[in-house]
């Protein structure tokens, strides 16, 4: 009996087995290896191959975001990117896809015509962790947002405000009166707390007691959150959405307590959100009546007319949340300045001063907002404090679109650039206010230079290229909504403070070393302080 002949099968190796025997120093080479290619490769792109190769810039910046990222970290983009332009020209690439302007054309056209969309970038500012108006990047939802609180920002029913916005100053010029210049005074921190209370009068209906708890020496929580808020959103672009909850519990109250400052702001507008809904259910509101309305109750009204997503409690909450920390930390620091400017140059605060006395007999009864803007010299020095110290002068970013979703054909020509769809561009104020061709000895603080010179010919054109340059609320569809509430504050106080008051600086507090600017997009002084020392004037 014959046996079949035994056949050996042998397989070749897996691909899985091959590896296994890869020792581990050369799964790190390879791993090395690819990575620095993949790099290489990059780099080569964006400096040669990609369609934004052509436009002017430092190298590196084309590179990689990162050279741009350590500026916003050490507050000096707009700095920054200043430098660029008075070394490339007005038009600048910062980033592999982002390039920036100083131009007053380009600007109409991204902002006004095209009205670009928003970039990623301010989904840091997030309240109540949603979007309101700021943060929502296409134009048409932010036009469906803004539509729910637009009346309540118009001047004819903001000037209904003001005799609580002169009651609030009154309050300060008694906090000032009862220092009797004999120390200095925290500008920041009491024109936050002024602001927190004209807020919330404007946007609740009511005082939040924070001028009050100032004079007590009571730390006032909600004004507080608001301070810390902008911190927490600078902080927070920089890190992933995945880690933030865990740095969050960091073991440092400090830290704690910016990051739970949107929690705190919330839960100071859902509270006022509910007592107002209740006074509404109790005794509807007639809106025939032209009375003013607080924002809140404005939009509440919507919500019950409306269906709109928009018009939701949560919704609600972030857009009263974002107009608490846009319109506070703003005026509280352009006020800061301009009153340091006064202490500074005497000169400009005579004739101030002179000025105000005209129309003020009595030093605390200040004049209705139409009065305070027939003041020339008023409205010059505010003018010119919105150039030099604009509050948000960092670059306003958009986004190219695609040819599918706008009216352009083959892309973004921007001065002769062609920018593909996907592209982010912006300008900022910092530098549109100062061209020196718009803006003579463009860092020189002048009043004067907004005053008419009669019988000089182009007077006229001179003050309306100056007009069309300034932009410290923005510009476009997405200009700042709260703009008139800050004319008017603005206007307000500095009226009622610079007319009773004499104000000098300790040099060794406040002087150009502690005053540099830093940028966070909204400025603030090198030191976040601005102490000042308020003399009350003789009769």
């Amino acid at each position: 009996m014959s046996s079949s002949p035994s056949v050996l099968l042998v397989h070749p190796p897996s691909y899985s087995n091959a590896l296994l025997h890869i020792p581990p120093t050369s799964f790190l080479v390879l791993a090395i290896t690819a990575c620095c290619l993949y790099i290489c490769g990059t780099c080569v792109y964006n400096l040669f191959l990609s369609p934004l190769a052509a436009v002017p810039g430092p190298w590196y910046a084309a590179v990689s975001d990162f050279w741009l990222t350590t500026h916003v970290a050490r507050l000096q983009q707009c700095m920054t990117i200043q430098a660029l332009f008075e070394r490339y020209g007005p038009v600048v690439r910062v980033g592999p896809n982002k390039v920036v302007f100083c131009d007053l054309t380009t600007m109409r056209s991204v902002y006004c015509v095209h009205k670009f969309d928003k970039s990623p970038f301010y989904k840091a500012l997030l309240t109540n962790n949603n979007d309101h108006a700021m943060t929502t990047l296409p134009h048409a939802e932010h036009a469906a947002r803004r539509k729910a609180y637009a009346p309540h920002y118009n001047l004819p029913h903001l000037t209904q405000f003001q005799p609580d916005v002169n009651d609030s100053v009154i309050k300060v010029l008694n906090i000032l009166e009862n220092q009797q210049g004999k120390t200095s005074v925290s500008c920041p921190e009491l024109f936050r707390h002024l602001m927190v209370d004209v807020i919330s009068t404007t946007v609740f209906g009511s005082r939040s007691g924070a001028l009050d708890n100032y004079a007590m020496g009571i730390r006032d929580v909600l004004s507080q959150a608001i301070c810390d808020f902008p911190t927490r959103g600078i902080v927070r672009s920089f890190i992933p959405t995945s880690v933030w909850s865990i740095v969050c519990r960091l073991p440092s109250e400090t830290w704690r307590r910016i990051c739970n400052s949107d929690n705190t702001m919330a839960e100071f507008v859902r509270g006022h959100i509910e007592d107002t809904s209740a006074r509404m259910q109790a005794a509807p509101i007639d809106h025939e009546k032209g009375d003013r309305i607080p924002l809140v109750q404005r939009m509440l009204q919507n919500r019950v007319n409306s269906a709109h997503d928009s018009l939701s409690v949560q919704n609600i909450v972030s857009e009263c949340m974002g107009h608490l920390v846009a319109g506070v930390d703003t005026t509280t620091t352009l006020l800061s300045y301009l009153f340091w400017e006064l202490s500074r140059r005497k000169d400009i605060m005579k004739h101030l001063q002179a000025e105000l006395e005209e129309h003020m007999a009595d030093r605390h009864v200040v004049p209705d907002f139409a009065t305070l803007c027939k003041m020339p010299y008023l409205n010059a020095f505010i003018k010119e404090g919105m150039r030099v110290y604009g509050p948000a002068p960092s670059l306003l970013e958009r986004v190219v679109p695609s040819t599918t979703a706008s009216k352009i054909d083959d892309g973004f020509d921007m001065m002769g650039y062609a920018l593909p769809p996907g592209t982010v561009v912006g300008t900022q104020a910092w530098s549109m206010h100062r061209d020196s061709e718009v803006f003579p000895s463009p860092e020189t603080f002048l009043p004067e230079r907004w005053l008419s010179v009669e019988g000089t010919a182009g007077e006229d054109e001179r003050l309306n290229r100056m007009s069309q340059h300034l932009m410290p609320f923005g510009v476009g569809s997405r200009v700042c909504g709260g703009q008139n509430l800050a004319q008017i504050v603005l206007r307000v106080a500095v009226a009622a403070i610079a007319c009773n008051f004499d104000i000098s600086a300790n040099s060794s507090e406040t002087n150009e070393h502690t005053m540099r600017i830093k940028d966070a997009f909204v400025i603030h002084p090198a030191t976040k302080e601005c102490k000042l020392t308020f003399a009350l004037r003789k009769c």
